[in-house]
């Protein structure tokens, strides 16, 4: 058996949601060199333009599409676009998502149930769509992009951790109810990786000195650093190729090692 074979994506279509940058363009960069045709979308035409030219930049050709992952309706629409134009969905991952800290006693309602949208039912409304097309051609692989807070909680962040928590089991029922159908659903759960959304967590102070929440989470992270989008594109290839085919309904998480460290005993 040629083990690296099992590796290539060569004639999969993957579809990144909101992969115009971050988290899901470095997944979307790590399964185009492995062959796969990439499709993306985002919620407005200039982050799509952009995303454009972002892959053009990196000498990949993307296919890109105006879409409201949370609307079922454009979902479903999207979809056929995409079927028509590109092909069938091989590969789907789910990685749109949001967040807002707000203390919990502090948070409307309204932003609440915006997380839950994004981070946990869009997800389920992207996946119902391509599971019947992943169905006919008999294999599919879904990559949710769970987190740390599908584990942990941590203050400020209940909508968060609640969507999270359950896109974990969200994913382990995907797998439960269509693995017979050699569809294969599993999570990837990045630690605290270096984005625009983390930015704040890792501004330097006024002094010069490293924001507390930097300096607590290198202190927790056997790694001794904050994780790069480009450490999530092995995973993501790995859970969108052959070699994972019989693995399913798990979550890998990507922390360096955080989850299995108790930290160090203060001196």
């Amino acid at each position: 058996m040629d083990y690296i074979k099992n590796y290539s994506l060569e004639g999969k279509v993957a579809w990144i949601t909101g992969a115009s940058y971050g988290i899901g363009f470095a997944i979307a960069k790590a399964m185009a060199k492995a062959g796969a045709t990439i499709v993306f979308n985002d919620i407005r035409q200039d982050l799509v333009d952009k995303g454009l030219a972002a892959y053009e930049e990196e000498g990949i050709k993307a296919h890109g599409y105006v879409c409201d992952v949370t609307d079922e309706d454009i979902v479903n629409a999207t979809v056929e676009a995409i079927e028509k134009e590109v092909g069938v969905v091989d590969i789907l991952v789910n990685n749109a998502g949001i967040i807002k800290r707000i203390p919990m006693i502090e948070m409307a309602a309204k932003d609440f149930r915006q997380v839950i949208d994004v981070d946990l039912n869009a997800p389920f409304i992207v996946s119902k769509a391509v599971i019947p097309s992943m169905i006919k051609k008999g294999a599919g692989k879904i990559i949710n992009i769970c987190s740390m807070m599908s584990e942990f909680g941590r203050e400020t962040v209940s909508a968060y951790a609640a969507a999270k928590g359950g896109l974990k089991m969200l994913t382990r029922n995907i797998a439960s109810e269509y693995g017979e159908y050699n569809i294969q659903c599993n999570g990837i759960g990045p630690g605290y990786i270096a984005t625009p959304q983390t930015a704040p967590l890792r501004e330097k102070q006024a002094d010069g000195s490293r924001h507390p929440f930097d300096q607590f989470i290198v202190s927790k992270t056997p790694a001794g650093r904050w994780g790069e989008a480009s450490d999530l594109g092995g995973p993501a290839v790995f859970l969108a190729s052959a070699a994972s085919d019989f693995v399913n309904g798990q979550i890998l998480y990507v922390d360096g090692g955080i989850q299995a460290y108790i930290g160090k005993q203060p001196s």
